[in-house]
């Protein structure tokens, strides 16, 4: 049983080593957007939305938290973990990202329609 435990060990510090490695760029991104979610938190829109900012920032710097610790002890539910609150925050992200382009779109045809009624009135 010894012996399937360490395999263990080895096959989920391997597994965990690249985001183990770039959990400094991890905790990073995740206090640069908790300032951001802050500062959005400062404008009348902004305190509607803020808590998305914050609350991505704390899945990033919790999914660094749990890839240290995978990382150290070998621990498999932590790499799950780590990676559930990453898949959750490109998730968050996916969708924000969807929402944004569909906005352009809208402001395009808008912003395109009344230059079209503007052209044809001078005319």
């Amino acid at each position: 049983m010894n012996q399937i435990d360490s395999n263990d060990t080895r096959i989920v510090k391997q597994i965990g080593l690249p985001l183990y490695m770039a959990k400094g760029w991890l905790k990073f991104l995740g206090v640069l957007s908790v300032i951001y979610g802050v500062f959005t938190a400062l404008s009348i829109f902004g305190i509607l939305i803020c808590w998305l900012p914050i609350w991505m920032g704390i899945l990033l710097f919790r999914a660094a938290g749990n890839m240290e610790v995978a990382e150290l002890n070998g621990d498999q539910a932590q790499l799950v973990e780590g990676l559930n609150r990453l898949k959750t925050y490109f998730t968050i992200n996916g969708i924000l990202t969807l929402i944004m382009l569909v906005a352009v779109a809208i402001s395009f045809m808008v912003a395109g329609g009344s230059m079209l009624a503007m052209l044809s009135s001078m005319g």
